[in-house]
C-alpha cells in the first residue's frame, strides 16, 4: 500500500511515524510546503519527501492520502485527492467555515471517494466504552450528559487569529463525540465565554473560559466546560448519566483533579500534560481505521464530510449564542436548511 502524506508538522510527522512503522504500507511519501521539513520527517523514518506535492495526486501516484496541514489547505487538498479518485484522511476540520465545508461534502458526495476526517475521540477505548454502555442498556434512559475540555496551558498569541475560536478549534471535539456516543443531534446551543488570562484572547476575538448547555432533539440536556488554563494539567471527560447507572470517560488516575473527601487518593498518577499524551492510543486507531478503509475499498468511511459539518454547525452556533448573548437554534445558521 502506498500513502502520501501532507503537512509535516507536529501531527504530521507523528501520523507519518505511525504509518511508517505499519507492515502493510510499502511506501510512504511526506510532502509539505516546508521542503526541509518533509525531508527531516522522511528522513527520521524512512520514508520518502516530495519535492513536489502535486505528485501526490496524480491518478494512482498512491492509494491513500493523509492529510495534515494548515486549516485554510484543507479543502483544496481533499478535494485534489478526490478528484484523483484517492481516498482521503484529514484532521479536524474540512475547511475554514460553513460555506466551503458544504462545496466539499456536494463534490465528495458527487464523486462518491471516501473520505475520513480524524475526530479521533471516536477511537478512545473510553469514549467506545461509554457508547456501547449506553447502546446495551447498562445506564439506563439517558438523562444527562457533561463534558470538559481543558487544555493545562494556552496555545501561544500566534495561533489563535487562525484558530476560529475555542468553540471551532477545541469544543468541536465536544459536539462531534456528544452526537456519536448519543446517537442525537443538538438543536438550541446556549454558549458563554470569559477571559481569565492573557490579553491576547480579547484581542484576537476569543475567550479563554466557555460554559454552555444544549438541547438534543429527543429533550436531553448536555452541559460543557472549557478552559485554555487549567493548571491542574490536560483534563478531557464526558459523564453519562441514566436512569440506571452513570459512566464516565477520562476519569482515571491521570485525572488531573484531586478529591477534597478524606482517605480518597485519588488520582495516583501525574496528570496528562496536554492532548497528544492523552490521546496517542485514539491517533494510533484513526489511522489503522483509515489504513483498513484503503485496503477494503469499501468506500466506509469511520467519520464522514457530512458528521464534520454537524458538529461544526453545532461549533458555529455556540460561538454565535456567545457573541449574541442568546441561545441558537442550531438549524439556524446554514442558509437554506
Amino acid at each position: 500500500m502506498r500513502i502520501g502524506l501532507v503537512g509535516a508538522g507536529r501531527i504530521g510527522a507523528s501520523h507519518a511515524a505511525a504509518i511508517a512503522a505499519r507492515p502493510e504500507v510499502t511506501e510512504l511519501v511526506v510532502a509539505d510546503t516546508d521542503g526541509a521539513r518533509a525531508r527531516e520527517v522522511a528522513g527520521r523514518i524512512g520514508a520518502r519527501a516530495a519535492d513536489d506535492v502535486g505528485l501526490l495526486f496524480a491518478p494512482g501516484a498512491v492509494d491513500g492520502l493523509v492529510i495534515a496541514a494548515a486549516t485554510a489547505a484543507h479543502p483544496d487538498l481533499i478535494l485534489a485527492g478526490v478528484r484523483a479518485g484517492t481516498p482521503v484522511f484529514c484532521e479536524k476540520p474540512v475547511a475554514p467555515d460553513i460555506a466551503a465545508t458544504v462545496e466539499v461534502l456536494r463534490e465528495v458526495d458527487e464523486r462518491g471517494v471516501p473520505v475520513h476526517i480524524g475526530f479521533m475521540r471516536r477511537f478512545d477505548p473510553g469514549y467506545l466504552r461509554a457508547r456501547q454502555a449506553l447502546r446495551d442498556g447498562e445506564i439506563g434512559d439517558l438523562h444527562r450528559v457533561h463534558a470538559v475540555t481543558a487544555d493545562a496551558a494556552p496555545p501561544p498569541a500566534g495561533y489563535l487569529p487562525a484558530s476560529g475560536g475555542i468553540f471551532r478549534d477545541c469544543h468541536v471535539h465536544d459536539f462531534d463525540i456528544l452526537r456519536w456516543i448519543t446517537g442525537r443531534e443538538a438543536v438550541e446551543v446556549h454558549a458563554y465565554g470569559a477571559n481569565r488570562g492573557a490579553d491576547y484572547f480579547a484581542a484576537a476575538g476569543d475567550v479563554d473560559t466557555t460554559a454552555a448547555v444544549l438541547l438534543l432533539d429527543d429533550g436531553t440536556l448536555a452541559t460543557l466546560q472549557g478552559s485554555r488554563y487549567n493548571g491542574g494539567g490536560y483534563d478531557v471527560r464526558m459523564e453519562l448519566a441514566g436512569t440506571a447507572g452513570t459512566i464516565v470517560v477520562g476519569l482515571d488516575d491521570r485525572a488531573p483533579m484531586t478529591s477534597a473527601e478524606r482517605d480518597t487518593d485519588f488520582p495516583r498518577e501525574r496528570p496528562w500534560p496536554e492532548f497528544w499524551s492523552r490521546f496517542t492510543p485514539a491517533y494510533e486507531a484513526e489511522i489503522d481505521a483509515f489504513l483498513r478503509m484503503v485496503a477494503d475499498g469499501d468506500g466506509r468511511s469511520p467519520c464522514t464530510v457530512a458528521d464534520a459539518l454537524e458538529a461544526v454547525l453545532v461549533a458555529e452556533a455556540a460561538d454565535r449564542s456567545m457573541r449574541e448573548g442568546r441561545p441558537v437554534r442550531v438549524d439556524s445558521v446554514l442558509p437554506g436548511r
